[in-house]
């Protein structure tokens, strides 16, 4: 392979990306070579803040010190049996999570969409033989904007026709209602062939739009009532993103089915799981659901380690006290483009008045260059969300790059 030594290091790498990789994303022209903690630097060495969070995998921040010993010590004694036998660490694994969030199971999975297929094969089984809905008419009610990954039955949730559009037929028996809606999901309930009702408690992808106060808790109402599953995708906004352990906990919500992922691993190895009570779990028989590298050792480690540094570092109350002073000082900045500032905890978006399509990403290009990374959704929302373990310091000082840009930004 010849490389043109005329282009720097970073086009290099981004030529090669292009040259021999899936066109599937656009990312921002900036090449991380290392990242710890809040900052990352690129192949030339220049630091930047990470308002991203890897979409909130790495709330615990980049390469945390305890979670990078715990695999590489597991990494030396056992990575992989799959689950074709038992292992040292599984069982573990599972009590711990399980009395961490107060259920009877879980089930083990390794990327968050996958963790979403799961609870939905749960929520129809749950349907067919609990709730008595004949074969094949179970459905499950999503509301619009969704987002629960890039799976062919993730996609069949979704009204954003950048997602669905040219990979039909679809996975069917979805049923849509406005986000934010209680009157159209009551009315939706009513139909005795729906098993489930799948929410993200702040939708991420849509732009950080979270739902007025009480949706949540008025709407797990109205599942109980109607005989539905109440299932929290909270892949993003769980694990103290939003100031609180989950999203649901905001309104005292437990859901029949959770859903976790992202920072589960703390950004060192896809981990999610799904976890519910017993009726619900035990429902799925040997054979009937699975996954080679879902549970393995390697992740089951990485996973309590994760999950005990959110609670020994004190990141949810960091991520609820450093949201909220963020969003106040956002909200000072007067500028023609900002629209709006919205989100919870340390999950936030500035929302643009503009009918330009490149105006968030050339935003966003502006915060590079002062070192400051984010990344738009939608064009004109742009969402911040830093690593929980931000110091009050390190958000002041993003906040006067932000500042900056924006006077900069024409």
């Amino acid at each position: 392979m010849t490389v043109d030594t005329a282009l720097t290091r970073a086009e290099q790498l981004i030529e090669l990306e292009e040259r021999y990789g899936a066109h599937n994303y656009h990312p921002l022209p900036v090449v991380i070579d290392r990242a710890r903690g809040v900052y990352m630097w690129d192949v030339d060495g220049k630091r930047y803040y990470d308002f991203l969070s890897a979409y909130s995998a790495v709330n615990q921040g980049h390469c945390h010190q305890l979670i990078v010993d715990v695999m590489k010590k597991q990494a030396e004694k056992l990575t992989l049996t799959s689950r074709a036998f038992h292992n040292s660490v599984l069982g573990e694994y599972e009590k711990y999570i399980t009395e961490y969030f107060g259920y009877d199971k879980v089930l083990p999975m390794n990327t968050g969409v996958e963790a979403v297929e799961t609870a939905i094969k749960l929520a129809r089984r749950w349907g067919y033989e609990v709730k008595g809905i004949k074969d094949k008419k179970a459905k499950i009610i999503v509301p619009e904007n969704n987002f629960h990954g890039r799976t062919l039955l993730a996609i069949s949730a979704s009204t954003d026709p950048s997602s669905y559009k040219g990979f039909g037929p679809f996975v069917p028996n979805f049923v849509h209602v406005l986000y934010n809606d209680l009157k159209a999901l009551s009315a939706a309930l009513e139909d005795k062939d729906v098993c489930g009702f799948m929410v993200e408690p702040i939708q991420g992808e849509a732009g950080v739009v979270v739902p007025d106060e009480h949706y949540l808790a008025k709407a797990k109402y109205l599942c109980e009532k109607a005989g539905v599953l109440f299932i929290a995708d909270e892949v993003q906004t769980g694990l103290g993103r939003t100031g609180k352990m989950l999203a649901c906990d905001w309104e005292e919500v437990r859901p029949d089915i959770l859903i976790l992922g992202k920072a589960l691993s703390g950004g060192t190895l896809p981990v999610s799981a799904v976890l519910c009570d017993d009726p619900i779990m035990t429902l799925i028989k040997p054979g009937e659901h699975g996954s080679t590298y879902g549970g393995n050792p390697l992740a089951c480690k990485v996973a309590m380690a994760a999950l005990q540094i959110i609670k020994d570092e004190n990141l949810v109350y960091n991520a609820f006290y450093l949201g909220k002073y963020f969003r106040n000082e956002l909200e000072k900045i007067k500028h023609p483009l900002i629209k709006e500032i919205r989100g919870k905890g340390l999950l936030n978006a500035i929302v643009l008045k503009t009918n330009d399509e490149n105006c968030g990403g050339d935003l966003c290009l502006k915060f590079a260059e002062h070192g400051l990374l984010a990344k738009p959704t939608h064009h004109y929302i742009i969402r911040l969300s830093p690593p929980l373990c931000i110091s009050k310091e390190q958000i002041d000082d993003c906040i006067e790059i932000i500042k900056k840009s924006f006077k900069e930004f024409k």
